[in-house]
């Protein structure tokens, strides 16, 4: 009986974990490509059940501790990039091509392994860049609503000391009480769960702008991460078949507001590693149930959608900047870990985090581009031939060495 307790409270965990530690994130981004409160809460209900039936899927078809989440860095890209010019519709638009490219690297894999080679510090830089705003939420949040955010960043300390796992969790319970004591009266009527589908636009700026960087983003920060770390537990993850199953995934529920479903990154350690269950080929049940629990979470979407509707827009960017602050420290340093590459990654994170657009085309994909050149400048001026003139000595130069 104990042996298999022990996995499914190790799947309750990390479907807590992973819902309370970035539910926040998903919100926002939603809101910030145009969402409303309904749309919104649509989302996170439909990003919940699916992320949790692929999860039970993949773990009864592969018996492998596969977990699934929804992109948080993609959520972060969401609100770094702002407002799509033509609205939500054309951020559904975006959502859709982003999840047909995720299949097609799971049918191609020649594709995976292209956005595999884009160098680390590049995309680590990327993805801080992405990160770096929201993650100044905290300190926004303390000067603007001191007396909601200061008990919220405290509890995040204190639980970041002596109770790591629970830190972020714990900063959201902190966050929900201040909320409700300041909530206003009545207005419970978005209490249940909705499902709200919006008909899908493009544009060419968005395609370009949100859609591809979504999916390099997803990709680089969720899948082949979630990969490496269950090939460092010793499991042989079936990336194709996870990539087509969270891809077909998004595809379902992008119409709902889905921005991605992939491999979790972040909460998989939980399911896989040894606290999950010390036989590795009993850890797939911790995933199963986490995703159970995940979907089952979901149905209240609709509740902590309304109550993070009370609270001031700043309040729950710096809780989803607390919950991002552990990426954003890997993320940096995979961006800096090359000397080489150093000056590529900072001007990748520079004009990433600046936000600027151009042409209606967001910062992450500029700063890719700007890295990636800058990379390219850098290499071609290391690769200059050895008996170039610059390195030959003159006749009166080797006259002077004598």
């Amino acid at each position: 009986m104990a042996g298999r307790v022990q996995p499914v409270l190790a799947g309750v965990v990390t479907a807590l974990v992973g819902f309370a530690s970035s539910f926040t994130v998903v919100l926002a981004g939603l809101r910030a490509v145009g969402a409303t409160e309904r749309q919104a809460a649509s989302g996170l209900l439909v990003l919940c059940v699916a992320s949790g039936l692929c999860a039970a899927w993949l773990g009864l078809r592969h018996r492998l501790p596969l977990s699934v989440a929804w992109s948080t860095p993609g959520a972060a890209l969401l609100v770094a990039t702002g407002p799509v010019p033509g609205g939500w519709p054309v951020a559904v638009g975006a959502f859709l091509v982003s999840g047909a490219l995720i299949v097609a690297a799971g049918l191609f894999p020649a594709l995976g392994r292209a956005v595999a080679a884009i160098p680390k510090p590049v995309a680590g830089a990327m993805l801080a860049g992405v990160l770096l705003p929201l993650c100044t939420a905290p300190v926004r949040a303390l000067v603007e609503v001191p007396a909601l955010a200061a008990p919220v960043v405290l509890s995040w300390l204190l639980l970041h000391r002596f109770a790591r796992r629970w830190a972020v969790p714990g900063a959201l319970v902190v966050a929900v009480v201040a909320i409700a004591l300041t909530a206003p009266a009545g207005g419970t009527g978005g209490l249940r769960p909705v499902v709200e589908v919006t008909a899908p636009q493009w544009s060419l700026s968005a395609l370009v702008g949100l859609a591809l960087p979504l999916f390099l983003v997803t990709m680089a920060a969720q899948n082949v991460p979630g990969t490496a770390l269950l090939v460092g537990y010793g499991y042989r993850p079936p990336l194709g078949s996870v990539l087509r199953t969270t891809g077909l995934a998004t595809l379902a529920t992008a119409p709902a507001g889905g921005h991605a479903v992939n491999l979790a990154a972040i909460s998989a350690a939980l399911a896989a590693g040894p606290d999950a269950h010390p036989d590795p080929d009993r850890r797939w049940i911790a995933s199963v149930t986490a995703g159970a629990g995940l979907a089952l979470l979901g149905l209240g979407a609709g509740a902590v959608t309304t109550l993070v509707g009370w609270a001031p827009p700043v309040l729950i960017e710096a809780v989803a900047g607390l919950a991002l602050l552990g990426a954003l420290a890997t993320a940096l340093t995979s961006a800096l870990a090359e000397p080489e590459a150093r000056e590529a990654a900072v001007v990748t994170l520079v004009v990433t985090a600046s936000g600027v657009s151009l042409v209606g085309i967001g910062g992450a994909f500029w700063g890719l581009i700007a890295g990636c050149l800058m990379l390219l400048l850098f290499r071609s001026r290391s690769r200059r031939p050895a008996d170039t003139p610059a390195t030959v000595p003159t006749p009166r130069e080797e006259e002077a060495r004598r």
